[in-house]
């Protein structure tokens, strides 16, 4: 069962609604934001001073992996729940390895989205469309329709990067659901990325004034035990080092973690192959 922080019928506050998105680019520093956004980012630091670092350690994480599989042969990279394409994102980490890279992200939150076609503009291998997790048969249809067909190709190996973004699906079924139905449409040789924010990491009660804050600011978040995790990596074989907290996963030698305690990042992750 999903371990769900804050309550789940807990109304959120009139006015203009923050964007997990754009407060995740607030985190890591970057000029893509609201001042509603900002206002709720800052809220959450009140209560939670690492996630700044959390948010940073989670970014390293995915270069790190994007890196892992350019040089892996990997040339398709799906990235679901991205938020905006900008500090350091998936396409700028692969194409500087191999300008043949191609990546489609995909957001749930239209204005992202609006966004982040506005920032790729001129880019032809990266796309980027509105699509939810929670439906993955429309997530599909989409890729294989003419417009994404150029980007993607599902006949041949994908990497399915999964960030940061299992926490907003709170229910179990839909999640596991979700993923299933994904990583199913993937051929053998495809990959699959995660990051999810896991029970052990963030103490109980400032985990539980951070949901606070979403819940009334944006959207609901809660984290998942490892065991849970480890589900999500069914019919996928981990590479090493396994699900490990995010500074934990490959670091390099120029890598170096702020946290006293790897937990302190709040996230597992780990690279598994089909």
């Amino acid at each position: 069962m999903l371990v769900t922080t804050g309550s789940p019928d807990a109304g959120r506050e009139r006015g203009p609604v923050a964007s997990v998105a754009r407060m995740y680019d607030y985190y890591l520093g970057g000029n893509d934001h609201l001042p509603v956004d900002q206002a709720a980012a800052e809220e959450v630091i009140e209560r939670m001073p690492l996630i700044r670092l959390m948010a940073r350690s989670n970014r390293a994480f995915l270069q790190r992996a994007v890196r892992f599989l350019v040089d892996a042969g990997v040339r398709q990279f799906l990235d679901i729940g991205s938020g905006l394409p900008t500090m350091g994102n998936t396409h700028e980490v692969a194409q500087a390895l191999a300008p043949d890279a191609r990546v489609l992200y995909v957001d749930v939150e239209p204005v992202a989205v609006l966004h982040g076609r506005r920032l790729l503009e001129g880019n032809d291998l990266v796309g980027m469309l509105q699509g939810d997790i929670r439906q993955p048969a429309s997530i599909l249809e989409q890729i294989e329709s003419p417009e994404y067909a150029s980007v993607i190709d599902l006949g041949e190996p994908v990497a399915l990067i999964l960030t940061s973004v299992l926490l907003w699906v709170r229910d179990d079924n839909e999640a596991f659901g979700a993923v299933r139905a994904m990583t199913r449409s993937l051929p053998p040789g495809s990959w699959l990325v995660i990051s999810h924010g896991a029970v052990g990491g963030v103490d109980t009660e400032v985990a539980d004034a951070v949901a606070d804050v979403y819940q009334r600011r944006s959207a609901a978040v809660g984290r998942r035990t490892r065991d849970q995790i480890m589900e999500f990596f069914a019919g996928f074989e981990l590479v090493e080092p396994g699900l490990v907290w995010l500074p934990q996963w490959r670091p390099g030698p120029d890598d170096s973690s702020d946290f006293e305690q790897p937990n302190q990042s709040g996230a597992l992750a780990g690279v598994a192959f089909k």
